[in-house]
C-alpha cells in the first residue's frame, strides 16, 4: 500500500489526481460531506457554548471506512478537498474522524489546495501543503449552526400558524420575500397609457426613422401625450409644419469605447448560463463541476478544462494571462492584444476563497479542439467560459454614433441615431447578454445615410403609435441570482440550492421561464415579514453574511457572534408561537357577500392549498368549501370567479337512463355515471367538459375493465389479468408471473396454482404499501414449536433471526438495536 493517502471530495477527481501523482499516492474520494449535525432537536446546544452534534451521513460511511482503512497504512496523508470554506470544514471532519478512531498517531496530516485539475497545478499544490485553517472551518460551523437554529425554530411556528410540513431558511426566505414583493409590484402595477411620434424619412440613399424630441416648442418626454385625440391632433400640426420634408439642423459624430466584462465568477456564470443557454443555476453547477473534474480528451487523457467554479473573484493568474494573450495574437491579430493586461475589480460584497476566475485551464484548448470529446451541454459551456475569459483579455471595441436632429418648421424637431463598430476589439469573440433592451440597442448596427446641417430630407409620412406603461418582470434564475449578489444575500455556491429549495417546497412556480409565488409561498413571507421582520430584512442577511466572512478571516469569534444572534431570535420565536392568529398569518381574504344565502365569501389557506368558503365558522353551522383552480391565487382571485368554483359538481344530463355528474374528489376531477368513476384528462376542465366528452370517458374506462380479465377459474379466487406491464395473476392478496412464452389464455387452473405459489409475491395498495398480512416471527414459531426446555433450538433461532435483522439494518447502529430487540423479545417468549 502506498505511504501517501490523498482524500478529495469526488471519484472523478480521485480518478484523475491519481494518474497524476502515480504509484507512491492512494488516492480516495469522501463522496462530498461525511458528516453533518444530527437531524433532530438538540443537535446546536446553545446553553453549552453552541456544541454541534455530528453524526456520519449514512451514505458515505462505507467511504469513510475505505479512508480510514487506507489511513492506516499510510505515513502522510493529505487533505484536498474543494479551495472553499466548505472544502475546509470537509477536510476538518474527514480530519476529526480519523482523530476519534485513533488512527494519526505518528502520521503527518495536511491540506494542499488546487483551483484547477491540470497536473502542473496538482504537482505545485503539494509543494505548499498547509494547516486546517480554522477560521474558515469556524466559519462554517456558524453557517451551519446557524441555518439550523433558524430552521429547527422557525419551521414549528409555521406548521402552527400557517400550515403543516412548511419550513423557513436563514437565506431562503429573504428570497422568496423578494420573488412576493416583486409579485406585489406587478398586481399593484397601474398602467399608463403613452404615445410616440415617428417620422418615416424618405433619403435618396437610404430610408430612415426619426423620434420627436421637441413638439410645440417644449421637450417631448414620455407623457406629453397620453391620449389618441391629442396625438392625432400633434400629428397634423407636425404633417403641416413639415410641408413634405424635414430640414437636418445638427449633425453629431461621437466614438466611445466598450469594455469587455470580466472573466466568470459563480454568479455571473450562472447568469450569462441562464441568459445565453437557457440552464438553470442547479444544471450550470453540474456541469461546471464535470468540466473541472476532468474530461478525457484524446491522446492527452483525463484533464480539467476549467478552474473551479466556485468563486467570487475576477483575477487570472500570470500564466493565466500569459497564455490568454498568445492565443488572442495568434487567432485575431496583435492589434486585438492591450499593452496591458485588463485587470478587474469584484462587485461583490462578500469575496469567496478561491483565488482565480471561472477559466480553461489553457486558452490553447479551444473549443473546436475539444467539441468532439465533450457532451452537448459541456461544449456550449466550455465555449461560454473560454470566449468570456479570452474576451476579457482583448482591446475595447470602438463604437461611433451619430446622431441627427430634423426640424418640421420651427416649432418640433425630431432625432435619428445610428451606432456602427468602427474596431470590434473583443466583441469579434463575445458579447455580454442583457436582462432587458434600452434604446440604445436600438441603435445599435444601424447606419444613417450621410447628411449635413442645411440638407431637405424627403418626408414620407409621420404616425403617432399608442403604448402603456409595462409591470415590473418577475424574477428570471439569472434576475434572482444578480439580486441576491448585489444585496448581498447568500453565497454563489449556495444560489442554487436556494432556489431547488423554493421550487421542491412549492412556494414558487415557474411560469416559462420566471418565478411566480404560490399562495403557499406568500403566505409563509408574508408571515415571515410581518413577525420575524429582522430576519428576512435584507440588510440584517446581508450584514450577517459579513460577519461570517470576518469570521473566515479571523477578524471576529463565532460563539459571541452566535450568542448576539441567538437572544433575540429565541425570544422572538416564544412570543410569536403565542400571539400571533392563525386566520392573520394564512392570509385569508373576504371577498363579499354571497347573493343565494345571504353568507360571506371569503378565500384561505388550508392543509391542502387555498380554497373559497362561504359561510362563518363562528355563525353559520354548514359550511361550503371549493378548492381554487390551477393558477388561481387567492390574492388576486374575484367574488364571481369565487362564485363559479361553487358549481360543482355539475350534472351533465342522462346517460342510459343513468345521471351524469363532474366534480372534483380526493384524486382530482372526476366524471360519474352510476356507480362508475373515471379521472378526468389533463386537457378536461371539470367546469366546461360536456356530457358527450364526460360519456366517452366514463365508457373508456368501461372498457378497459371489461378486458382486464382474460380467464377466470370455477371455484377460485385466482384470475388471469391484463395489466399496465403486461398479463398477470391475481387471488386479490397476492400477484404472480405468467412466464413470456406461454399464452395467458390457455393457463389450466394448476398450473395458475403453481405458478402463484413459486412467484407470488404481496400486493402493493395505492401508495406502494404491501397488502400481504404479518408473518409471525421464526423465533416464535421455534420457541412454540419447541418446549421451554428445548433451548438450543430457540437459541439457535433467536441468532437466526437476529442475524437476517441485522443484515437488513442500514447502520451499525441500526443492526445492533434489531439485534437486541429481537433478542429481548425471544428470551421474553422462552421465558413465558
Amino acid at each position: 500500500m502506498a505511504k501517501n493517502l490523498l482524500i478529495v471530495e469526488s471519484p472523478a477527481k480521485a480518478k484523475t489526481i491519481n494518474k497524476y501523482l502515480g504509484k507512491d499516492f492512494t488516492v480516495l474520494a469522501s463522496y462530498g460531506h461525511v458528516r453533518d449535525l444530527v437531524p433532530k432537536e438538540g443537535a446546536v446546544d446553545p446553553e453549552h457554548g453552541f456544541a454541534m452534534r455530528y453524526d456520519l451521513i449514512e451514505k458515505n460511511e462505507k467511504h469513510v471506512d475505505a479512508i480510514a482503512k487506507a489511513a492506516k497504512g499510510a505515513d502522510h496523508l493529505f487533505l484536498a478537498t474543494d479551495p472553499d470554506r466548505e472544502g475546509e470544514a470537509i477536510s476538518w471532519h474527514i480530519a476529526e474522524i480519523l482523530k476519534e478512531r485513533g488512527l494519526l498517531k505518528d502520521k503527518t496530516l495536511q491540506r494542499v489546495v488546487f483551483t484547477e485539475i491540470t497536473p502542473r497545478a496538482i504537482k505545485e499544490a503539494m509543494t505548499q501543503p498547509r494547516a486546517i485553517a480554522s477560521d474558515l472551518v469556524d466559519a462554517q460551523q456558524a453557517r451551519r449552526a446557524l441555518d439550523y437554529l433558524v430552521g429547527f425554530n422557525l419551521s414549528p411556528v409555521l406548521w402552527r400558524k400557517v400550515q403543516r410540513g412548511l419550513s423557513a431558511g436563514r437565506v431562503q426566505s429573504p428570497a422568496l420575500r423578494m420573488i412576493v414583493e416583486r409579485e406585489e409590484e406587478i398586481e399593484a402595477f397601474i398602467a399608463r397609457e403613452y404615445w410616440s411620434v415617428e417620422a418615416e424619412c424618405a433619403h435618396p440613399s437610404q430610408s430612415f426613422t426619426a423620434k420627436l424630441t421637441k413638439l410645440d416648442g417644449k421637450k417631448f418626454e414620455q407623457f406629453t401625450i397620453t391620449d389618441g385625440d391629442t396625438a392625432e391632433a400633434a400629428r397634423a400640426r407636425l404633417v403641416k409644419a413639415a410641408a413634405g420634408a424635414l430640414h437636418v439642423t445638427d449633425v453629431a459624430s461621437k466614438e466611445r469605447k466598450r469594455r469587455p466584462a470580466a472573466p466568470f465568477t459563480t454568479s455571473t456564470l450562472q447568469q450569462e448560463a441562464a441568459r445565453k443557454l437557457g440552464f438553470t443555476t442547479r444544471k450550470t453547477m453540474q456541469v461546471a463541476q464535470k468540466l473541472y473534474e476532468g474530461v478525457a480528451i484524446g491522446e492527452e487523457g483525463t484533464v480539467g478544462l476549467i478552474t473551479y467554479m466556485r468563486t467570487d473573484s475576477v483575477n487570472l493568474s500570470q500564466d493565466a494571462l500569459g497564455e490568454i494573450r498568445d492565443v488572442i495574437a495568434r487567432d485575431y491579430g496583435t492589434r486585438a492584444v492591450p499593452d496591458k493586461p485588463n485587470v478587474y475589480t469584484t462587485k461583490s460584497k462578500n469575496a469567496q476563497e478561491a483565488h482565480e476566475a471561472v477559466r480553461p485551464t489553457s486558452a490553447l484548448r479551444t473549443p473546436a479542439q475539444v467539441a468532439r470529446f465533450l457532451s452537448d451541454d459541456e461544449r456550449k459551456l466550455y465555449e461560454l467560459v473560454w470566449k468570456r475569459a479570452v474576451a476579457s483579455q482583448m482591446v475595447p471595441a470602438t463604437l461611433n454614433t451619430v446622431s441627427v436632429d430634423l426640424a418640421a418648421g420651427s416649432e418640433h424637431s425630431f432625432r435619428a441615431s445610428g451606432t456602427t463598430v468602427v474596431d470590434p476589439g473583443f466583441l469579434a469573440v463575445y458579447e455580454e447578454g442583457k436582462d432587458t433592451k434600452t434604446s440604445e440597442d436600438d441603435d445599435e448596427g444601424r447606419k444613417l445615410p450621410a447628411m449635413k446641417i442645411g440638407d431637405r430630407v424627403p418626408l414620407d409620412r409621420i404616425h403617432a403609435d399608442q403604448h402603456f406603461t409595462q409591470p415590473p418582470p418577475r424574477f428570471t434564475e439569472a434576475a434572482l441570482v444578480k439580486a441576491l449578489e448585489e444585496y448581498g444575500i447568500g453565497r454563489p455556491s449556495t444560489y442554487a440550492s436556494i432556489i431547488q429549495t423554493l421550487l421542491f417546497r412549492k412556494y414558487v412556480e415557474m411560469e416559462g421561464r420566471s418565478f411566480r409565488p404560490s399562495d403557499v409561498g406568500r403566505a409563509v413571507s408574508k408571515f415571515l415579514s410581518s413577525h420575524f421582520t429582522q430576519y428576512v430584512d435584507y440588510d440584517f442577511t446581508a450584514k450577517l453574511e459579513d460577519e461570517l466572512d470576518a469570521v473566515s478571516r479571523g477578524e471576529e469569534e463565532w460563539i459571541p457572534l452566535m450568542e448576539k444572534f441567538w437572544g433575540p431570535f429565541k425570544e422572538l420565536v416564544a412570543d410569536k408561537t403565542e400571539s400571533v392568529d392563525r386566520s392573520e398569518a394564512t392570509g385569508a381574504r373576504e371577498l363579499g357577500t354571497d347573493p343565494k344565502s345571504g353568507k360571506p365569501v371569503s378565500v384561505r389557506l388550508g392543509r391542502f392549498g387555498p380554497y373559497a368558503q362561504i359561510g362563518d365558522k363562528d355563525t353559520d353551522e354548514k359550511l361550503e368549501f371549493a378548492s381554487l383552480r390551477p393558477g388561481q391565487s387567492m390574492h388576486t382571485i374575484t367574488m364571481e370567479d369565487a362564485l363559479e368554483l361553487f358549481k360543482l359538481p355539475r350534472k351533465l344530463g342522462l346517460s342510459n337512463d343513468e345521471e351524469v355528474s363532474v366534480g372534483i374528489g380526493r384524486f382530482g376531477p372526476f366524471a360519474k355515471r352510476g356507480s362508475v368513476y373515471a379521472s378526468l384528462k389533463k386537457e378536461d376542465d371539470p367546469y366546461t367538459i360536456d356530457l358527450a366528452r364526460a360519456v366517452f370517458l366514463i365508457e373508456e374506462k368501461e372498457e378497459i375493465a371489461r378486458n382486464r380479465i382474460i380467464k377466470e377459474f370455477a371455484g377460485s379466487d385466482i384470475q388471469v389479468l391484463n395489466g399496465r406491464f403486461g398479463p398477470y395473476l391475481s387471488d386479490g392478496k397476492l400477484n404472480g408471473r405468467i412466464p413470456k412464452d406461454r399464452e395467458p389464455a390457455s393457463l389450466t387452473l394448476e398450473e395458475a396454482q403453481q405458478l402463484m405459489e413459486t412467484t407470488g409475491k404481496p400486493m402493493r395498495g395505492r401508495f406502494g404499501k404491501k397488502a400481504a398480512a404479518k408473518k409471525e416471527p421464526a423465533v416464535k414459531k421455534a420457541v412454540a414449536k419447541k418446549a421451554a426446555g428445548d433451548k438450543p433450538a430457540a437459541k439457535k433461532a433467536t441468532k437466526k433471526v437476529a442475524k437476517k435483522a441485522a443484515k437488513k439494518a442500514t447502520t451499525k447502529t441500526a443492526a445492533k438495536k434489531a439485534v437486541k430487540k429481537v433478542a429481548k423479545k425471544a428470551a421474553k417468549t422462552a421465558k413465558a
